[in-house]
């Protein structure tokens, strides 16, 4: 008798150990933003800026002030934070137009058999489910994305065309109407690189849609821990959002980003001049800035409605959240626009972590991270293996200790057009060296020079801290991939 009382006892012991482990198992709330950069108020606080939801998500997380991206542009990025592998292994470094599904399989023999973050937490007992731009895709192109179905649960919409069908424009004036000269970037009569005001309620729009949906599965009831990945394509061009976000900074309040004449003098080309000779030639730099500034808010708005549903919900105590950015952007820094460079402004990214019971909320770290560090900090927080094709790094130690900052640098990487081999970037918690494909140098002291406006790399008495960024440079960083046109993934125009 005893013996079977033992035996049930043991049973029954089991069993609730079993049944506490998957409760016990946190949440994954997945937040990528495209083109965000660090105007933010928790970061720089570009004036008159108004984010108060980024503001309340910084009380709550550990804000990684020198948080970098793996490369400036939203293809490479994503799949390095996706698969955890870094662009100087896949020799994925630009955008890559053209593909339906995970052509990144192909594009790279490194990335063939890597497994996605979101189907690495499904491997392990998760729900994952997404909805927006988590891989690359864009609100006019239509079917090109390149998504892994696979590696999902269930996706808002379809996750080969995400957000083509959700997004809506304004009435559109033709240059020509408007007083404008001929010349602007990606189109006069498209105007994707424009702002406009559209008189349409958020609830019509792109991104309102998508926290719809994720609102949706946050009140879901499961019998699995979830992942949902949420993915809001503002502040990407075109600025086209509800007019009352415009209304929020008056043309004339509109403050622009700090800047010098000849800023290029000593810094390295990219090829992006033309932009910005249209944009001063036609006046139109406080109106673009209005609507990237108009963009900021109205994503801010849309991160406040997830916060609330989350706090409302039977998920708030045991949900990590990570907020990241895919790459940096400039608004006319540097005589640049969008990204494809590698300076700080280009490379620096939002990136929040709020983990139940482990991070130091409310604090800021300045470690120089790499958002390749996302995939295994996640791993680590979930108690499920780090795949061996990970690249990065747990944060945790640095979620649990915001002060500590280790000797270890960010890496950033690219290949410039006309270049015939990739640059990169690393930073630690003070300095930025820049390797540039053409064996350009450039190294920016951010603490007395945070605009990068002086270019220190042939300055002698600065050689030796050149000399230890250098060692963080790759030797052996992968040859540049190319479109593989005969993937299965690869869209063929008709």
């Amino acid at each position: 008798m005893m013996k079977t009382i033992r035996s049930l006892s043991i049973i029954i012991s089991f069993l609730y150990l079993c049944g506490t482990s998957v409760v016990a198992k946190p949440n994954v709330l997945f937040i990528s933003i495209d083109d965000l950069n660090d105007y933010i108020s928790p970061l720089d606080n570009h004036p008159g800026i108004i984010t108060p939801n980024f503001d309340r998500l910084a009380k709550r997380s550990v804000n990684f002030t020198n948080a970098h991206c793996a490369a400036p542009a939203c293809h490479p990025s994503r799949v390095a934070v996706m698969t955890g592998v870094h662009p100087s292994r896949s020799g994925i470094y630009r955008n890559m137009f053209g593909a339906h599904g995970p052509r990144w399989r192909h594009e790279s023999k490194v990335l063939e058999k890597a497994v996605v973050l979101s189907q690495m937490f499904r491997d392990h007992g998760y729900d994952a489910v997404g909805g927006g731009k988590i891989f690359h895709t864009l609100q006019w192109t239509p079917g090109d994305s390149q998504n892994d179905p696979t590696a999902w649960d269930d996706y808002l919409i379809d996750p080969l065309d995400p957000i083509s069908s959700i997004w809506p424009r304004p009435k559109l004036i033709p240059d020509k109407d408007n007083g404008l000269t001929e010349g602007r970037p990606l189109g006069g009569n498209s105007q994707l690189f424009g702002a406009a005001p559209m008189e349409l309620k958020n609830e019509k729009t792109g991104d309102h849609i998508v926290v719809d949906w994720a609102i949706n599965e946050i009140n879901k009831k499961r019998s699995k821990p979830a992942f949902i990945a949420v993915g809001l394509f503002r502040p990407h061009i075109p600025w086209e959002v509800p007019k009352e976000w415009f209304d929020m900074y008056p043309l004339d309040k509109v403050a622009l980003p700090k800047h010098i004449k000849d800023d290029l003098n000593d810094a390295h080309s990219h090829k992006r001049e033309g932009w910005h000779k249209w944009v001063t030639n036609n006046k139109q730099w406080e109106h673009l800035m209005r609507g990237y500034l108009a963009s900021i808010s109205y994503v801010d708005y849309q991160l406040g409605r997830l916060l609330d549903a989350l706090d409302k919900s039977p998920l708030s105590k045991n949900t990590i959240i990570v907020l990241w950015s895919d790459h940096g952007f400039h608004i006319g820094e540097k005589e640049n626009w969008e990204k494809f460079a590698l300076w700080d402004q280009t490379t620096r990214v939002p990136f929040f972590i709020h983990a139940p019971g482990i991070s130091a909320n409310g604090k800021e770290c300045k470690q120089a991270v790499t958002l390749t560090d996302i995939y295994p900090t996640l791993c680590e927080l979930a108690k499920i293996p780090t795949p061996n094709q990970c690249d990065g790094s747990s944060l945790v130690k640095h979620l649990e200790d915001p002060a500590l900052v280790t000797k270890r640098t960010s890496l950033t990487s690219f290949q410039f057009w006309g270049e015939k081999t990739p640059s990169h970037a690393v930073s630690d918690d003070r300095y930025r060296y820049i390797s540039y494909g053409d064996g350009f140098e450039e190294l920016y002291d951010l603490k007395e020079d945070p605009h990068e406006f002086k270019n220190l790399a042939k300055i002698a008495k600065y050689s030796q801290i050149k000399e230890r960024l250098i060692k963080s440079i790759p030797k052996n960083a992968a040859k540049i991939s190319r479109i593989p046109k005969d993937s299965p993934h690869h869209k063929k125009r008709k």
